[in-house]
């Protein structure tokens, strides 16, 4: 008596056997009936339905006492096989079989254990020549430049971050400090002779994760660590969706990774690319021969600025695959939060494109409404599942309802990158002091649209590289002057409504463009300016995370009151920020101009008594050590340096 259960190995046994008989054409009820158990049928609905959450359960390749069960989705292809060093990567020895209601094929192979490596055989015809591709959903990549996939068990991985995860979703609520360090994991520190071995995840854990906690961030960001085979694509063309890249260690070295993170009270944001995916031959393009996992129609197929295809989100198997990829990091690796990358090019149909390149929606417009869908129900799931999990939006244009709920007509994301405030940030700080004072408006703008969206502030890699300079370069004047711009310019920062993220090097005035291929220069640190910089931001992270008035009312127009906008004392801008309770209030006053300020009026406050508590010119952060205050209430005044910040608070409230 057969029970036809895929864990028994007696069924196992027969199995094998009947997949042997299967090569002579012999039709067994048993093989399809033991396939049906494998894939149940609340997971075929859920599959046909395009809301299958958790496909990484039984896809791929999944490890048993006894062997391994291999499940992948290739419904126009006329035979599958799994071949690897197991079986001289023989695609005869192996054969799969197609569930037609799915477009699944499954089987199973006795004792293949651990780590053994393999792809998928696939024919377009009965005499058509065979070609390989790497498994979609496999756990874990050969090492580029090799394809391979990698039969990997996560099971066993024992987290001790329970402390972490109960108090998540209260630590990462709106109303909470978010300070985010961005990093490329390859590039941040490197070790070695020539100093180009990378680190490893658990030597990242143990070197990364407390530099980040002493800088005071809330948060790392991880620019893609998903398999990706180019170096210099930094992440963004993956290949291997489920798979942590090799290059720094396996699976369960990136889990302690993550682990040291949350023990350490840091939170991690990963970068997801479900926009779009290589042409690279072992990866997802024309993967059984026809337009799978991209658009058949070629208007809508490629994503030209990258050289990429784009994936075809109205078909449920690659729903399947995109939704079960987000809920898998979340799930599996305990990720905190998804920044979903170029969300403008998902929006629209003609992103990047010529008229005659695109066709309209069936409304007539430029809305791509399979995406739009897409992304309402990647948010609605996230936050379903997972509540406290945070999600970004990489998103340049003024769509509207980006972080407004999907209940709403929003598209349902937690936050907005505010590139418009980046954009007029470092347009205005590299103009000369003559072309600031003319353009006030470039620091003023911002706040009239800040209550639209829930915003990140974000000075990220893009602005770093392909001959933008580093920040501290950016603006005019001589080196001191620039130093002098930059401890400016991270004050705003931090004194702006919306929550932070700055790129790694920027913390210490890193002086090159960033590039994947080298460490940052960590020596820098040994001079006594570049310290400054390093010890201003780790001084206002801390003064972020201490001051409610910096972080509790981001969207409320009550948060934020403007004193000066840069017009009666030419590039001096000043404002409030508060607290739910108006008394518990900061004042900062910028001066983007190149004159010393002798005599900046701080009132009228009813009386009010402030204190410094931040000078920017401070000879701790660098600086020349001037600007102070004086006087009484009413009649208090404030001198300061070019190009400099103080920040004051209430006397009252420092008592």
């Amino acid at each position: 008596m057969i029970c036809y259960e895929y864990r028994c190995r007696c069924c196992y046994l027969v199995y094998y056997a009947l997949t042997i008989l299967s090569k002579l054409d012999f039709d067994n009820v048993l093989t399809s009936k033991l396939l049906k158990t494998i894939l149940t049928d609340k997971e075929k609905q859920h599959w046909q339905e395009g809301h299958q959450y958790e496909a990484y359960d039984f896809m791929g390749s999944r490890l048993t006492d006894d062997g391994v069960y291999f499940a992948v989705w290739a419904p126009h292809a006329y035979s599958v096989s799994v071949v690897g060093e197991f079986n001289n990567w023989d695609g005869r020895e192996h054969p799969m079989e197609k569930d037609e209601d799915t477009g699944i094929w499954t089987t199973f192979i006795p004792d293949i254990e651990h780590w053994a490596l393999y792809k998928y055989e696939l024919k377009t015809a009965e005499n058509a020549p065979p070609f390989l591709k790497s498994d979609p959903y496999a756990y874990a990549m050969e090492v580029r430049p090799k394809t391979a996939s990698l039969v990997y068990d996560l099971s066993d991985y024992a987290w001790d971050d329970e402390e972490w995860m109960e108090n998540r979703e209260q630590r990462q609520s709106f109303q909470q400090p978010i300070s985010i360090y961005e990093v490329h994991l390859a590039s941040w520190k490197r070790k070695g002779e020539d100093n180009n071995e990378y680190l490893s995840y658990r030597e990242l854990a143990h070197d990364l994760v407390p530099y980040v906690k002493d800088c005071g961030f809330t948060h790392i960001e991880l620019m893609p660590i998903a398999e990706h085979p180019y170096d210099p694509s930094w992440g963004y063309q993956v290949t291997g969706y489920f798979a942590p890249t090799s290059r720094l260690g396996d699976p369960k070295d990136f889990m302690y990774f993550v682990d040291e993170c949350h023990k350490n009270g840091i939170g991690v944001i990963m970068d997801w690319v479900p926009g779009h995916f290589p042409k690279d031959e072992q990866g997802l393009q024309m993967f059984d021969s026809t337009p799978l996992y991209e658009y058949e129609d070629p208007k809508k197929r490629e994503q030209k600025d990258w050289g990429t295809y784009i994936f075809d989100y109205g078909k449920d198997g690659v729903r399947n695959f995109l939704l079960s990829n987000a809920h898998y990091w979340c799930n599996k690796y305990h990720i905190d939060g998804l920044r979903v990358d170029a969300v403008a090019s998902m929006l629209y149909l003609d992103y990047s494109k010529e008229p005659g390149e695109w066709s309209p929606n069936k409304y007539g417009g430029n809305e791509h409404l399979e995406a739009i869908q897409f992304l309402k129900d990647f948010n609605k799931m996230i936050h379903g599942e997972f509540p406290g999990i945070l999600t970004f939006a990489e998103e340049s244009t003024s769509w509207p309802g980006v972080t407004t709920p999907v209940h709403e007509d929003g598209l349902g994301f937690d936050y907005k990158w505010n590139m418009g405030w980046m954009n007029d940030t470092l347009a205005y700080i590299q103009k000369s002091p003559k072309e600031r004072e003319d353009d006030p408006n470039k620091i003023t703008f911002p706040m009239m649209y800040n209550y639209s969206e829930n915003f990140i502030l974000p000075f990220s890699h893009d602005e770093v590289v392909h001959l933008k300079k580093p920040l501290v370069w950016k603006s005019t004047g001589n080196e001191d002057e620039q130093f002098s711009n930059l401890r400016l310019l991270f004050t705003y920062l931090f004194g702006h409504p919306g929550k932070k993220l700055l790129f790694m090097g920027d913390e210490f005035a890193e002086t090159s463009e960033w590039a994947e291929d080298r460490s940052l220069h960590w020596h820098l640190l040994d001079h006594k300016r570049h310290q400054g910089i390093k010890k201003l931001v780790d001084d206002l992270n801390r003064l972020y995370k201490q001051e409610e008035s910096l972080h509790q009312l981001d969207k409320d127009p009550n948060g934020f009151e403007w004193i000066a906008l840069g017009k009666e004392q030419v590039s001096v801008f000043s404002f409030l920020r508060k607290a739910k309770e108006p008394s518990n209030h900061l004042l900062f006053i910028l001066n983007f101009s190149d004159r010393q300020i002798s005599d900046y009026s701080v009132g009228p406050f009813k009386g009010e008594q402030y204190r410094i508590i931040f000078n920017s010119e401070s000879e701790y952060y660098g600086g020349i050590d001037k600007g102070g205050h004086y006087g009484l209430g009413e009649e208090q005044h404030v001198w300061m340096e070019p190009y400099s910040a103080l920040v004051l608070k209430p006397e009252r409230e420092l008592e």
